[in-house]
């Protein structure tokens, strides 16, 4: 057997939200992460500076593929040396018919909503925004879209919050680098199956994998208001049984984060609970 893991990282395998961690959830993931069997993406919003601060901080197992940059950017993974798919950058670029995100921006330059994010936080394929968090968003993705449309430019809109600076924030990308086409052409590249593959998520960006046909795990951490919006979307699209929503209690951990991940894999690959279960007591303790 083998299996295609992807995760997200922040508040997902990462336990940086408010809810507590379950005491060895990481250890235990770090079993799993160490099996032959197991292709271990991380699937993440966040460059490679920060996918690798996180990875240290948290002592995450290297993965063997890291989806970044909100979906702009696959990276392989050996050791040290990370190696960027060209292949994936051809496949997103007709999206932006050859412009750059330095169009983007010069496109976009007089709209007083939108501030430029610092140059670390852009990429070929990535125009980030500092955006106030009292703008109409909605009024703001209407004028977006008619400037980039008449350009030819086919883009998605990725609005979220940095909570520490107090500020909205909008990422514009090729309309097809999604967290979701990224996956999918992951497995397509590596022939991995649907029945071979796992995907967990907490958030909103999250939803269009939570509710489509890859099988899914939706950590018991996330917000009352993201169950509701997955629930409804896996049904409305015939996925429900392709959508798992941690509960807790499995192996005695609450579902939250790490736990909630381990335990939807099992959920899927009922025969993977006896992997956890070997060599614990040689993985480190969670946090070292």
């Amino acid at each position: 057997m083998r299996l295609l893991l992807c995760t997200d990282l922040d508040r997902t395998l990462l336990p940086n939200g408010p809810q507590p961690e379950s005491p060895q959830a990481r250890s235990r993931f770090a079993v799993l992460a160490a099996r032959p069997e197991v292709t271990l993406v991380y699937v993440s919003g966040r460059d490679r500076q920060l996918v690798t601060a996180a990875m240290n901080e948290y002592s995450l197992p290297t993965p063997d593929f890291v989806i970044g940059d909100v979906g702009t950017t696959i990276y392989e993974v050996h050791g040290g040396n990370w190696q960027p798919w060209p292949d994936w950058e051809a496949e997103i670029a007709p999206d932006w018919a050859g412009l750059e995100q330095h169009d983007i921006h010069r496109l976009l330059r007089d709209m007083a909503d939108l501030q430029a994010q610092e140059a670390a936080k852009q990429n070929r394929h990535k125009a980030s925004f500092y955006v106030p968090l009292q703008a109409d968003t909605e009024s703001l993705s209407n004028d977006i879209h008619r400037r980039l449309d008449s350009a030819g430019i086919r883009a998605g809109l990725v609005w979220s919050i940095d909570e520490a600076r107090d500020t909205g924030l909008l990422d514009i990308l090729p309309a097809g680098a999604s967290k979701q086409h990224a996956v999918s052409f992951l497995m397509q590249r590596k022939r991995f199956a649907l029945a071979d593959t796992v995907f967990a998520g907490d958030s909103g960006n999250d939803l269009p994998v939570l509710a489509g046909e890859i099988p899914a795990v939706l950590v018991a951490n996330a917000s009352p208001e993201v169950r509701h919006q997955a629930l409804a979307l896996a049904q409305a699209q015939g996925h429900a049984d392709t959508l798992y929503i941690a509960q807790g209690d499995f192996m005695g951990m609450n579902g939250n984060y790490t736990a909630g991940v381990l335990e939807g894999v099992v959920h899927y690959r009922p025969e993977i609970h006896d992997w956890l279960l070997q060599n614990t007591d040689k993985v480190p303790a969670d946090g070292c």
